[in-house]
């Protein structure tokens, strides 16, 4: 994909004359990587012919072809622009030119220091982001999404820095979202040692630049509770990535929804809020805890009665990894449920949805101290490039069905057209477990006598002073959640 998206002309690529070299010049080329059907699929909407087609004709090719590119790519998917459908806008993608260096070697935090200040990158980026600011009549907030299992957590960490200095009242919602690969095994104890380092400098940096951070990624996406009714391949990124992007999908559609007023009813909507809100409202009470679960039911079971009062919240499956399975009655946690289906498929109205949902949580014994509920009619749309990741226990609207569907084992875009879903943000002490890890592997392998990262640490640019800064923010996040954390630590 070119950096200026499809809709717009690049300028010439005629080589320009090089005219303080007189020495002979080498070109080394490769071959551009070959469209998919999919994408073929989007050109060929473009041309004149198809136009000028019959309808008829056009729907018969168009229903081949739909289940040719569905088989092409889930065989041939490498990248995310190999699905992607966007238009993109030229200043919302940025090419990081000049890094000499394939996958395998950025893949830790010291892999991707200076990148953002090295020349004029930050400038670029930042001035980017800031043509579409002024596009904005009022700033909710920033969303930011980055894989933060390689070298892209300290090119974030930087960015993150950056907007936090310009935009200094707009808080920062953070999604550091991870594959099953990341969590694969590694072949040496270097390389363990290497990842757990990272992930440990990973998340105290970027915590340190927002107000709410979400780490998302399973180490097997397959054998979770969250794939109850999913089919999915932990090899295939194409796969785990169509699950979390659903889930934040739903978990920010109450941003995009019309505002009302406090009288005010929708028969579409309800329970509207935008980013800042949400964040004030996980943050901003007693514990004051800023890491938080993210929590998703895909499909959500019908609407009925009892049934659904005792499936809704079981179905919930975390999407965080390392979180425990624990009660915690001070829990605040905001959720969005859209598209619920009733008895025998008919559509409920927001009104008995949010009515269920609220029961649901009044006969549940772990109830949280706080839960916003938002409601939305709309289901999740499947589009054609979603993968075919839906059991043969899902209908063609996401219904769970009484017994499979012969055939094959999953469904895709061509059966499954739409589902309902539930998304929830769940600020716990259940997420102990990953804040625990974390503050212990900072100190094993980097902190205490003889940690043997040390020299890793110091190539990556970190000095003694600046691990035990993060320590110390690792051990406030730790309290926050566990008082006996901080009395042990006194004692210490």
């Amino acid at each position: 994909m070119s950096s200026h998206g499809t809709l717009y002309n690049e300028g010439s690529s005629t080589p320009l004359e090089v005219t303080t070299w007189t020495g002979s010049i080498s070109t080394c080329a490769s071959e551009p990587h070959k469209k998919n059907l999919f994408l073929q699929s989007l050109y060929e909407e473009g041309l004149e012919d198809l136009k000028l087609a019959s309808s008829n004709e056009r729907d018969t090719e168009r229903g081949i072809q739909d289940k040719d590119i569905v088989e092409s790519l889930e065989s041939s998917v490498q990248f995310w622009t190999d699905f992607s459908k966007v238009h993109y806008h030229p200043q919302s993608l940025y090419e990081l030119c000049g890094l000499w260096m394939d996958t395998e070697e950025f893949d830790n935090y010291g892999a991707g220091r200076e990148i953002y200040s090295g020349g004029l990158r930050g400038e670029e980026i930042s001035e980017r982001l800031r043509f579409f600011v002024e596009e904005c009549d009022r700033i909710q907030g920033f969303q930011f999404i980055v894989d933060d299992s390689g070298g892209f957590s300290a090119l974030a960490s930087d960015l993150l820095e950056s907007i936090a200095d310009e935009y200094t009242n707009t808080p920062i919602l953070l999604y550091c979202v991870r594959a099953p690969s990341s969590h694969m095994n590694p072949i040496s104890r270097k390389q363990a040692i290497a990842r757990n380092i990272h992930d440990a400098i990973s998340f105290s940096k970027l915590s340190s630049f927002c107000e709410l951070i979400v780490p998302i990624g399973l180490p097997s996406l397959s054998r979770s509770k969250a794939s109850t009714y999913l089919c999915v391949e932990d090899k295939k990124p194409y796969h785990s990535s169509a699950v979390y992007a659903a889930a934040l999908h739903s978990i920010s559609l109450p941003f995009r929804m019309e505002p009302l007023g406090p009288t005010a009813d929708s028969c579409y909507v309800s329970g509207a809020v935008d980013v800042y809100e949400l964040v004030q409202m996980l943050t901003g009470h007693d514990r004051r805890n800023m890491v938080t679960i993210l929590d998703a039911a895909m499909p959500v079971p019908p609407l009925s009665g009892k049934q659904f009062e005792q499936s809704l919240l079981r179905n919930l499956q975390p999407l965080t990894p390392e979180t425990a399975d624990r009660e915690d009655l001070q829990a605040v946690e905001s959720m969005i449920v859209h598209g619920a289906l009733g008895s025998e498929g008919s559509q409920p109205s927001v009104s008995e949805v949010t009515d269920t949902v609220n029961g649901a949580y009044e006969h549940s014994s772990t109830r949280p101290k706080f839960c916003h509920l938002s409601v939305a009619l709309c289901p999740l749309p499947i589009p054609l490039p979603f993968p075919s990741i839906f059991g043969n226990l899902v209908g063609q609207r996401g219904e769970l069905l009484s017994s499979p569907i012969p055939g094959s084992s999953s469904r895709g875009s061509l059966d499954v057209h739409s589902i309902p879903m539930a998304a929830r943000l769940r600020s716990s002490n259940a997420i102990l477990p990953f804040l625990e890890n974390r503050l212990l592997n900072l100190r094993r392998y980097g902190i205490d006598r003889g940690a043997p990262a040390t020299e890793l640490l110091r190539s990556w640019g970190f000095a003694r002073d600046e691990l035990e800064d993060m320590e110390e923010t690792l051990c406030k996040m730790v309290a926050t959640l566990d008082d006996r954390y901080q009395l042990s630590s006194d004692s210490d």
